[in-house]
């Protein structure tokens, strides 16, 4: 719920830095440069939002198995991994070969 809150907070600041962004190219000049140094700034605050909206994206696995291996080490011990290494290291993990006729 939180993440959900901060990723509709980070899309109001952008659509705030778009809307001060049109104002500002519908305007007179400012004085010694300052509308295209603002301008400037606010594209680049516009694409620092746009990189923090990507980065608060979870796939949904990620949401759901935060909890890593800690469920499963409950749920079949220690040994369950133990042998789940082994298997890998020699091949021999998955399902068994089907028998030819």
């Amino acid at each position: 719920m939180k993440t959900e809150s901060n990723r509709q907070s980070l899309e109001a600041l952008k659509n705030m830095l778009s809307e001060t962004d049109l104002l500002l190219s519908t305007t007179a000049p400012l004085p010694e440069n300052r509308t295209t140094r603002c301008r400037e700034l606010l594209s680049d605050m516009m694409a620092l939002a746009d990189d923090l909206l990507k980065q608060g994206q979870v796939s949904g696995a990620v949401a759901m198995g935060h909890k890593g291996g800690s469920t499963t080490a409950k749920r079949h011990g220690s040994e369950h991994f133990r042998q789940m290494a082994a298997a890998r290291k020699t091949h021999a993990g998955g399902r068994p070969r089907k028998k030819s006729q």
